[in-house]
């Protein structure tokens, strides 16, 4: 590989890790055309992009990012490897778990997913039920929304009542 050619591929990784917020390393090693080519169709129905790297260069690309510091990932940059990108962070994860239902590969290396790090296959399980900020993001809002709701059901149902109650303390003043 050229100068150039390994340039061109640092390049087309840093442009994938700006345009996706959420990435996963894994072991793919040892799986054969026929299981690879079933994982990557998985990938595109989860809307997973699936890339095999080179770790000196991935780990290059990482480093280009000056605002995350990305020594964590790039010391688990070990033996054969390759990254799903992903617009939603535990997407790849539930990806690997259903896949591993019948395959033992990918493992998982090491994830950054809503902008912390992950280290090490024992976090497969807490990474795909992760919740995305949008889903935390309508869970705080329904439970905002909670008690204004049964103050303006209390009000429609016992409109009458409540507005006297209103109007007898007005009167007080």
């Amino acid at each position: 590989m050229t100068r150039e050619e390994k340039q061109k591929t640092i390049d087309e990784l840093s442009a994938r890790l700006q345009a996706y917020p959420h990435f996963y390393v894994v072991d793919m090693e040892g799986l054969n055309a026929e299981s690879t080519s079933l994982l990557r169709r998985k990938c595109f129905e989860h809307k997973v992009k699936l890339v095999v790297v080179k770790n000196t260069l991935f780990a290059k690309a990482l480093e280009l990012r000056k605002d995350v510091d990305f020594s964590a990932v790039i010391s688990s940059l070990k033996g054969a490897s390759a990254v799903f990108f992903a617009e939603v962070a535990n997407e790849p994860a539930k990806l690997i778990k259903e896949y591993r239902k019948e395959h033992e590969k990918p493992l998982l290396k090491v994830a950054y997913a809503e902008e912390s790090v992950y280290v090490g296959e024992s976090h497969l399980d807490a990474l795909a039920s992760l919740k995305s900020k949008n889903e935390l993001i309508a869970d705080v809002m329904a439970l905002l929304q909670s008690p204004a709701k049964s103050v303006v059901s209390a009000q429609q149902t016992g409109g009458s009542k409540l507005s006297g109650i209103v109007k007898v303390l007005a009167e007080r003043q």
